[in-house]
């Protein structure tokens, strides 16, 4: 094992116990990736619980998503990574969670994107420095049929190349960022701007 797949199979291993002890990878949900090199991804296999894994639960794929280990299987949604690297070359590392508070508020908006604003933890997205700015979150229905998803985030991705993340309704949220721990201090903040917006509208409510 290179140095460079060693170091990122151990990010992609610590990032599956953080998010699974948070609730945000239950059980076999979710996937994970890094880029490994230019035409390269390494990526969790199919199917493995997010808080156990070693380094034999991860493969590398190329940029169109094929497996280049033989009896290793990616996930069916490796498609929505691969195009994130190949959206942004400053990406490098992709994650995709199945939090509750993700899937429940993704369910309850009816249009095809959500605004935060005034929040100060907007601050934690690359690129968003005041919390006087907006954070638009574009919201997907989902699609057993990958290519057809990514064939419908794509226009988004190019009309909006300041986007931090976008939702599957009723699935969960793809976020990303240059190094690891980047990705997963978006997850967090995220995390806690999805609590912030389903405890106002049950607020509103009452």
């Amino acid at each position: 094992m290179t140095a460079t797949r060693e170091r990122l199979s151990q990010a992609i291993i610590e990032a599956g116990r953080f998010l699974y002890g948070r609730g945000w990878s239950p059980a076999t949900s979710s996937n994970y990736s890094a880029r490994l090199t230019s035409a390269e991804v390494l990526l969790t296999v199919s199917g493995k619980h997010k808080g156990q894994l070693g380094s034999d639960d991860l493969l590398a794929v190329d940029m169109d998503g094929a497996s280049l280990e033989p009896g290793k299987k990616p996930s069916a949604e490796t498609l929505l990574h691969t195009q994130l690297y190949r959206w942004k070359p400053d990406i490098g590392a992709v994650l995709h969670t199945h939090s509750v508070n993700a899937t429940v508020l993704s369910r309850l908006s009816p249009g095809d994107s959500l605004v935060f604003a005034d929040y100060e933890l907007q601050k934690a997205f690359q690129g968003v420095s005041t919390h006087e700015s907006q954070v638009l979150v574009p919201v997907f229905d989902n699609d057993q049929d990958i290519e057809r998803l990514a064939s419908r985030v794509q226009p988004w991705l190019d009309a909006h190349p300041d986007c931090v993340g976008y939702l599957i309704r009723g699935h969960g949220l793809y976020t990303w960022g240059t190094e690891m721990t980047d990705a997963l201090r978006q997850v967090e903040a995220f995390e806690f701007l999805f609590e912030c917006e389903l405890k106002m509208r049950a607020l509103q409510r009452s």
